[in-house]
């Protein structure tokens, strides 16, 4: 980093925790549940990262019409909030990289567009340990790109936005991090490859946990 970094805002899914099963399983359980074509877990990777809903719109066959989808929708909605902890974990390195920088005495804070009550629930399952502060969209927080989360995190842990970098996996998190003027590092353990992040413009990649704490804390 070409600044003082003394805040790091992470996204959630994709980044600090693997999502994507249990995100996939819900998905074929609705997808089945209304006699529809079920999808490869490799399709519902490319689907997320813009929220719930933007995922089965998607994944349901093009064209369908709003009260045909709402009930195909809820059925997801349901069946993942009952089973989204089946699968999900941190990925393997996170715990300790977010310990290091913990030591290092870096400010923490998770960013997602899991609606709000959702994300301080994962956070205090997974990472309250570590994680100060942990944002989700809500009526006053738009859902990235959009910068408000990230913006909102810095206010909260004391900071801004020219001492704070994002670390997320997808566009829609380089984006983000675009709009709110911070720097982003990209990780390529998530739903994206490199070759698409590095077509719309990611230019700073960490290809494991450990290379987070490398790029941010120059060692």
């Amino acid at each position: 980093m070409d600044r003082k970094i003394t805040t790091v805002v992470f996204d959630l899914d994709g980044t600090l925790l693997d999502t994507l099963q249990d995100l996939a399983d819900s998905v074929n359980y609705a997808l089945r549940t209304h006699g529809l074509p079920e999808r490869t877990t490799a399709e519902v990777r490319q689907m997320l990262g813009n929220g719930i809903r933007y995922l089965m719109e998607h994944a349901v066959p093009a064209g369908m019409v709003p009260e045909a989808f709402e009930p195909v929708f809820d059925t997801f909605r349901t069946y993942y909030v009952d089973h989204c902890l089946d699968k999900t974990q941190p990925y393997d390195g996170i715990l300790p990289m977010l310990d290091c920088l913990r030591r290092r005495g870096l400010r923490m804070a998770i960013v997602s567009n899991k609606l709000d009550a959702a994300v301080q629930e994962l956070n205090e399952r997974f990472f309250a340990r570590y994680v100060d502060s942990a944002v989700g969209e809500s009526e006053t927080v738009r859902r990235k790109p959009n910068p408000d989360g990230v913006l909102e995190a810095i206010r909260r842990l004391g900071s801004t936005p020219d001492e704070a970098v994002y670390v997320g996996d997808s566009e829609v998190d380089f984006a983000t991090a675009r709009n709110a003027g911070v720097p982003c590092i990209t990780v390529l353990w998530g739903f994206r490859d490199e070759d698409f992040l590095r077509s719309v413009g990611a230019t700073t990649f960490a290809h494991r946990p450990a290379d987070v704490v490398d790029l941010i804390c120059g060692c």
